[in-house]
């Protein structure tokens, strides 16, 4: 279950505080996918990285079956962050030097292996479609290829959160279709929680559950 409660974003001016967010409150659990919209700086961006444990909030608070994870030691929650969030960003950020199943591989590299994690691996891979390229670099992928191993390594470690920024943004149209297809498949496969932040209403409206962010305000509006 993720909950957020009363959460507000402020950043200091000259001129004294910007509010980036304000009471923005939500419920999700296990198996739920929304979408968030709104204009550029109204903070969808913002209230995804402080979903993931990336960016402290003002005020409020965010729990993540039962944990807050802005309570944790720095070390105790970059291990909670890795662990329980998956992140898939606009840009694919793939490390250029290693292969597919490398990349995919790299979020296990930090705290206790799990078991059968390279087996897992090699299965997201599958299933994204790209198990004939698992020894390529990313230089030899098309773009829509990269956000694949980028999705396989978002869930790698079977997080219960799934966050997406923008995940279609750079693809074609074809590329984005498959890529959003296997975002719903995974994330159901998984049971895990999906919150995508898009620009695109026709990514949108595949989601069960969509926010738009209207007057700086966060309003569900399905």
């Amino acid at each position: 279950m993720l909950k957020v409660t009363a959460l507000g974003k402020s950043y200091p001016a000259p001129d004294g505080q910007v509010t980036v967010l304000s009471d923005v409150s939500l419920e999700f659990a296990p198996g739920d996918a929304a979408a968030i919209m709104g204009p550029s700086g109204s903070g969808k961006s913002t209230l995804l990285y402080i979903l993931g444990a990336l960016e402290p909030p003002t005020s409020g608070s965010v729990t993540l079956n039962g944990t807050d994870p802005f309570t944790l030691p720095p070390k105790t929650l970059a291990a909670f962050r890795n662990k329980e969030v998956g992140f898939v960003f606009q840009d694919h950020c793939l490390l250029p030097q290693c292969t597919v199943i490398e990349n995919v591989l790299v979020p296990t590299l930090v705290g206790p292996a799990d078991a059968g994690v390279e087996s897992h691996a090699r299965l997201l891979i599958d299933q994204v479609g790209l198990g004939h390229r698992i020894s390529h670099l990313p230089g030899q992928l098309s773009g829509g290829e990269k956000q694949r191993v980028a999705l396989a390594r978002a869930l790698v470690r079977r997080p219960r959160l799934l966050l997406c920024d923008e995940p279609t943004g750079n693809l074609d149209r074809k590329s984005a279709d498959v890529v959003s297809a296997l975002l719903f498949a995974l994330q159901q496969a998984q049971n895990a929680i999906l919150i995508v932040v898009t620009h695109s209403a026709e990514l949108a409206s595949r989601f069960p559950i969509r926010y738009e962010f209207i007057d700086r305000q966060l309003q569900r509006v399905r």
